[in-house]
């Protein structure tokens, strides 16, 4: 058994936060420069040119790449051989948003009593935990600083089951259509598809994760997803919504068995910032 301290948990976390907010991953700005250099608007380009620029002057002077700095959405794989000591594991989660929101001078966006009151918490917890329990001694921990613009864009559909790919693929297109430049395209659209409701949830925020532009294994769903991409950038939304070719960076699908009667269809869209930073300890 592997005994990891819960203020490493909150240095981490802490980390994170603060350098998941300041700098783009390469994948991303990968994608930003390839639809940079293929967009036919001459207005979408500049502003995919705009975007380019931000993403190097927040790294180079350490500041947010969006003002918007997000609820922090935390996934931990946690080892089912490490003990977490001198703490509890959420508790240091937690205590690792508030310093590095803190710390890191970054905005924060959470409110207590949603329908209500919605007074800011003011240090941007509680953060939003997902936990899995995986063989091994080790913990991962993935911080995704999720945009209110593009979550908000969210969907969840219950589809008959002979609705099947057609079906699946309005659903996205339309998603991404009727959000317009809502989520701050060119968005990555997540697809979960399968399982139950709140699992296809789970499975369209998981798809943010994947590295831009990566095919899915599988060859059909592989196909599935270059077909909804096509279609979206046809829609000719384009960047942060002035129009052109660049609407989305990718289309990651995660597809699970379920029920013989439901097709349950989630869709999550991340904005052009596309943030989220990791760390094995």
């Amino acid at each position: 058994m592997r005994e990891i301290k819960a203020g490493r948990i909150i240095r981490a976390v802490a980390r994170l936060c603060q350098e998941a907010n300041v700098v783009l991953n390469d994948d991303v700005l990968k994608a930003l420069k390839q639809a940079h250099k293929i967009e036919e608007s001459p207005l979408g380009k500049k502003v995919l040119g705009q975007l380019i620029e931000n993403a190097n002057i927040a790294e180079q002077e350490r500041i947010p790449l969006c003002q918007d700095c997000g609820t922090a959405v935390v996934f931990l794989e946690v080892g089912q051989d490490v003990h977490i000591s001198d703490g509890d594991l959420h508790a240091a989660v937690a205590e690792g948003v508030r310093q590095g929101y803190n710390q890191g001078y970054l905005r924060k966006s959470m409110v207590e009593r949603p329908f209500s009151a919605r007074v800011n918490t003011g240090d941007n917890t509680p953060p939003v935990i997902h936990t899995e329990i995986v063989p091994g001694e080790h913990v991962r921990i993935v911080v995704m600083p999720k945009g209110g613009g593009a979550e908000n864009m969210s969907r969840l559909a219950m589809l008959k089951p002979s609705d099947g790919r057609e079906g699946i693929i309005e659903l996205a297109v339309r998603a991404v259509d009727e959000a317009g430049a809502n989520p701050c395209p060119p968005v990555i659209v997540g697809l979960g598809i399968g399982a139950t409701a709140e699992h296809s949830m789970m499975l369209a925020k998981e798809a943010l994760l994947r590295t831009v532009g990566g095919k899915n294994q599988d060859p059909e769903v592989a196909e599935l997803e270059g077909e909804i991409l096509r279609r979206v950038n046809n829609l000719g939304i384009g960047p942060l919504g002035f129009g052109g070719r660049a609407t989305a960076l990718a289309v990651h699908a995660e597809v699970r068995p379920t029920h013989l009667a439901s097709l349950p269809v989630a869709v999550n869209l991340q904005c052009h910032s596309a943030r989220h930073l990791e760390a094995v300890l």
